[in-house]
């Protein structure tokens, strides 16, 4: 196989693929990419852990069609390095590769195209849903997906489409985050799968910038998105999500309403004398404001005081510190950087994959509304004012 690419257009497909790549794999082929030719004009690159492949579609001059596998990162890395302008490819005999740039010249290990793996065959992807919704969806509640891998059925989003309305639904057992929108489209077009955080996280690296519909489509074991010749395949996971709408509260009659900014940086600035053990934080809601205070016996304690809009008797309110500062971070977002001021490694991105495309602005809303019955029971937290989106995020309480 010999072809030639231009500089800026690999460095940001490789971009976009090394995501998925495993870095330290018990199967050393995972840590290669393949490329193959397609026709005269293009190259289709594969990167994949065998859960989640990214397809990507390149333009290229190919002199002589074939496929290679290469090291994505060793190759990620060269070119990002190199000025612009041509880099040409040559594959040699026992599967090295000839690299050339300007006056520089690599020779690159690969592996047989026969011991890659078997990629997924790509289905219809009959659904369609526009990047702004899907990113809205992923930036509110990608962070309260469980980290535990023992927690199968956690570890991902349930996702349903159906009769008009869009939802994506996450928990990790002590939170949850809920979000619904009407969207448009065929009546009978429906889904209903349990999509893994990896591909979630990757899709919206994918289609960073991209503002059109994003396709999608789903078999028995995978599920398929595709946007601007890129296509992500990932493994659905499997069995029963939790009932959400048992734990959903019905009950909160009291409300308190604050400015969003103005809680988010208490809260961010309170929570560093938390105790490092429980991470807990003590919010006293009373009429006219809202005071933030935690303590650790070692270290001291904090206490800042935030103006809102509240009437009725004083409560004291406990929360995990982490749980409250992602949701502040995140609340009405479509912007996954926004969540890099966070703790969490749910939400925040890998900063090599993202640089090759430009971050869509972050619009968070001005106020937030607490709604909760009394300091035993879960507070249901969400945006104030009208909004297109029914997001909700209920954690239940910490005793302090």
């Amino acid at each position: 196989m010999e072809f030639t690419i231009k500089q800026s257009i690999l460095k940001e497909e490789l971009g976009y693929i090394q995501g998925v790549v495993e870095r330290k794999s018990t199967i050393p082929v995972l840590s290669n990419i393949l490329i193959e030719s397609l026709g005269e004009g293009s190259i289709r690159i594969f990167g994949t852990d065998l859960d989640v492949t990214i397809r990507s579609d390149a333009e290229a001059d190919i002199k002589t069609p074939g496929s290679m596998c290469i090291q994505a990162r060793k190759l990620f890395d060269i070119v990002r390095t190199l000025e612009g302008g041509d880099v040409h490819f040559k594959k040699e005999e026992n599967e090295w590769v000839k690299m050339k740039a300007g006056r520089a010249t690599f020779r690159l290990a690969g592996v047989n195209r026969e011991q890659y793996p078997e990629i997924p065959i790509f289905k219809s992807a009959p659904l369609r849903l526009s990047s702004e919704i899907l990113n809205y969806f992923i930036q509110n509640t990608a962070f309260a997906i469980t980290n535990e891998q023992s927690r199968f059925t956690l570890s991902g989003a349930k996702f349903v489409l159906g009769n008009g309305v869009a939802r994506m639904v996450t928990t990790d057992g002590h939170r949850l985050a809920f979000v619904e929108r009407a969207v448009e489209g065929e009546s009978d077009a429906a889904m209903d799968a349990l999509i893994p955080k990896k591909a979630l996280l990757e899709l919206v690296k994918i289609t960073r910038g991209f503002d059109g519909d994003i396709q999608f489509g789903e078999d028995q074991n995978h599920i398929y998105f595709e946007a601007e010749g890129r296509l992500l395949i990932s493994r659905k996971l499997t069995g029963n999500f939790p009932n959400y709408e048992m734990v959903m509260p019905k009950d909160n009659e009291k409300t308190v309403e604050f400015d969003l900014i103005e809680m988010k940086n208490a809260v961010r600035r309170i929570a560093l004398m938390a105790d490092e053990r429980n991470r807990s934080i003590r919010v006293t809601v009373r009429e006219g404001e809202v005071e933030v205070t935690a303590q650790s016996s070692e270290e001291g304690e904090g206490r800042e005081v935030v103006a809102a809009e509240y009437k009725g008797e004083e409560i004291q309110l406990g929360f995990n510190h982490q749980y409250l500062q992602e949701f502040l971070n995140n609340v009405g977002s479509s912007d996954m950087s926004a969540s890099a001021s966070g703790d969490s490694d749910g939400a925040a991105v890998d900063g090599a994959s993202t640089a090759a495309a430009p971050a869509r602005e972050s619009r968070q809303p001005a106020k937030v509304i607490f709604e909760f019955k009394d300091a035993n029971a879960a507070t249901q937290m969400r945006i104030a004012g009208d909004s297109p989106y029914d997001y909700k995020y209920v954690v239940m309480p910490l005793r302090i």
